[in-house]
Formats: C-alpha cells, sequence, structure tokens
C-alpha cells in the first residue's frame, strides 16, 4: 500500500509548491509523475518547470513527446505510469488511478477552490478505505507543511 498524503494549498498556488516538491523526491532518487485534470494545465506546468527559478530548472517531460520512460519527472493526464514512478503527484483535481504500486502519492489541492477541496475530501475516503497509511498537511501562514491529521 501506499503512503497518502493530502497537501492543502492554503498560502501559495500549486506553481509555487509543486518544483520543490518534486526537488525533494528526485533527491531521494525517485523518479515521479505528476498527473493534472487536464491537457492545460499539464502544458503550463511543463512551461512553468523550465523556468521556475533563474539558477535552475527541473529536468523532465511530457507524455505527449518521445522518451516518456527516461524522464526523472514525468507530466501527464494518463493514469499511465510510464517512466516507473515510485511517487505519483495528482493535481488539478486528476482522479487516482490504482496506487499500490507507489511507494508514495500527494494529492495537492487549492484550499481556495471548493470543487478541490470536495474532491480531496472523497479521495481521502477513498484512499482511507482503502488501506492506504493517510495523512493531511496544511500550509501554515509562512508556507511550511504542518501535519494536521
Amino acid at each position: 500500500m501506499a503512503e497518502v498524503l493530502f497537501y492543502h494549498l492554503t498560502e501559495s498556488t500549486l506553481e509555487d509548491a509543486l518544483p520543490g516538491l518534486l526537488e525533494r523526491s528526485t533527491a531521494r532518487g525517485w523518479r515521479a509523475v505528476v498527473q493534472s485534470g487536464s491537457e492545460e494545465r499539464r502544458d503550463a506546468l511543463d512551461q512553468h518547470l523550465w523556468a521556475f527559478r533563474d539558477e535552475s530548472f527541473l529536468a523532465h517531460g511530457t507524455d505527449r513527446e518521445p522518451h516518456a520512460a527516461e524522464q526523472p519527472v514525468l507530466l501527464t493526464v494518463t493514469d499511465a505510469n510510464p517512466n516507473g514512478a515510485a511517487i505519483r503527484f495528482l493535481v488539478d483535481g486528476a482522479s487516482p488511478p490504482d496506487l499500490s504500486t507507489y511507494e508514495r502519492a500527494v494529492f495537492l489541492f487549492d484550499g481556495h477552490d471548493a470543487g478541490q477541496v470536495e474532491a480531496a475530501r472523497e479521495h481521502w475516503k477513498t484512499m482511507k478505505a482503502g488501506g492506504h497509511a493517510v495523512t493531511y498537511w496544511q500550509q501554515t501562514p509562512d508556507r511550511r507543511w504542518e501535519r494536521k491529521a
């Protein structure tokens, strides 16, 4: 069973929070897959990860490009895992596939979007019922993560 984390964004945007989480994942030697709810969001994240910081970038690719299996971070709109990722990020309302093959899954949701909050609640119930170890993290005013459940 995967360890499943719910990250409630209250102080920053997905674009602010995701790169750091991906950097920490790849520093552990994990490949990551980021599943978004739409092609438009996938493509926007693709552009953002190349330029989110002046002094560096995050090596990645998308599911519409060749060599997806070789990417340390893969952005997708499907439930496939062609790069053999150990961690799956679900953003922007993406529905999770079977998570049993992952070490960790992370749901990132915007606390200012009622639809995303409701979807996260439903996913929480499903993940708990599925036997996953589930934790809930919320941002503090200084944008740190605090475990709430």
